[in-house]
């Protein structure tokens, strides 16, 4: 089986999942055999441009020939056997579909967001889950702004998702959704139903576990509103030092200013910055508890996986992917979503009696050796390859 990947990475300025789960798939399936290609782009790239040609980028994020063609020959050179499709944003464009259709080449898609539904792909909005654009026109979305807080930047996104929606539901042969929660709301805004599947990420055995009761509570992620960090510091002002250990935060961002002076005026938090993932490893083996309180509905929440790993609990709102990757009370705990009193007492209690803590933590690693091992990855990516090329056979 030769598989060729097509993704635009996002810009290294700020730290993105996605590419480290591209990353991390290419270099698994390499790792198990499976000769993979790369035809990618580079966000990065804009900033190199002309400023014509920079100017142009907008107008052709419905449809870029230029990609079409580039794909077209590479299919051509290497003749894959499937083509497995990640970000398209902005620079590729779902005319590598196209490519791929013209090609006779089976297509799997992974969803790591709600980009079909929502033009900036996250279901929120000032603040509260948003779903006005979903199984609908996305005009609000232009007219509130969504994307970068401009009506000019999210039009040409806009476009793109109302005149390639009938692209990508007749394109794709297999659509990779990364948990059964985005898999719903999928289905329920009329994506096709047996065209979604579910396919959660995986993460490698960081080589390090927790050993006793942990020594801080640990934010490791984007600083930002979606991300629940308002609430997480609302949370962390009623909890007023009674947790006896300290908050780590770890990561940047917009927020990120905001939550350095909140923290330089504690002594019961630490504002760490951005860390390489070993440190990020590091610091997840000595928490006592990792907390997520995201205010959008997370599609996956790679954090909670990469605690499991290191046989830390998860504190999470109740919404979104969480509710099927941590058992309340098992694994870790859940807390009413976006309440602040309701994240505080989450905290309190998976701290409280050092015992329950551990055995969530014991869990919390027994879960992710049961689904979420680069093993159970590799079987689960290259099962749904199989099951593309056969299903595009027959179609055919």
């Amino acid at each position: 089986m030769r598989v060729l990947v097509v993704h635009n990475r996002y810009r290294s300025e700020q730290p993105s999942g996605e590419n480290n789960v591209v990353d991390a798939e290419v270099a698994l399936l390499r790792e198990g055999g499976v000769p993979v290609g790369r035809f990618e782009r580079r966000s990065d790239d804009i900033a190199q441009m002309s400023l014509p040609h920079r100017a142009s980028v907008p107008l052709r994020v419905p449809w870029n020939r230029a990609a079409r063609v580039a794909l077209a020959a590479r299919l051509r050179a290497e003749r894959p056997d499937v083509v497995h499709v990640h970000n398209t944003f902005p620079l590729l464009s779902p005319s590598v579909l196209a490519a791929c259709a013209h090609a006779r080449v089976p297509v799997v898609a992974t969803l790591h967001n709600y980009g079909q539904v929502c033009p900036p792909g996250t279901l929120y909005r000032e603040g509260r889950v948003c779903t006005d654009c979903v199984g609908r026109a996305p005009v609000p979305a232009v007219r509130h702004g969504c994307y970068r807080g401009s009506a000019a930047a999210t039009l040409p996104v806009a476009v793109n998702l109302t005149v390639n929606r009938h692209r990508w539901q007749t394109g794709v042969t297999r659509f990779f959704c990364i948990s059964e929660a985005q898999r719903r709301l999928l289905v329920g805004a009329g994506m096709p139903a047996a065209r979604l599947v579910v396919k959660h990420n995986f993460v490698a055995d960081p080589g390090v576990r927790r050993t006793g009761g942990g020594e801080h509570v640990l934010f490791l992620g984007r600083l930002t509103e979606e991300k629940g960090v308002p609430l997480l510091m609302a949370a962390w002002d009623r909890l007023a030092g009674s947790l006896g250990r300290p908050l780590v935060i770890a990561g940047t961002g917009p927020l990120a200013e905001a939550v350095a002076a909140w923290a330089a005026s504690r002594d019961d938090v630490s504002y760490v910055g951005l860390r390489s993932a070993a440190e990020c490893r590091d610091l997840t083996s000595r928490a006592a508890v990792m907390v997520a309180p995201s205010a959008w509905l997370e599609a996956f929440g790679l954090v909670v996986v990469e605690a499991m790993a290191a046989g830390v609990p998860t504190v999470a709102p109740a919404h979104g992917a969480f509710e099927e990757l941590i058992s309340d009370g098992v694994t870790g705990l859940l807390h009413e979503p976006g309440s602040a009193s309701s994240l505080a007492g989450a905290l309190l209690d998976a701290v409280a009696d050092p015992s329950r803590n551990l055995r969530m933590g014991e869990a919390a690693r027994d879960r992710y050796e049961a689904d979420f091992t680069p093993e159970t990855g590799l079987r689960r990516l290259v099962s749904g390859y199989e099951a593309a090329i056969e299903a595009y056979g027959s179609a055919r």
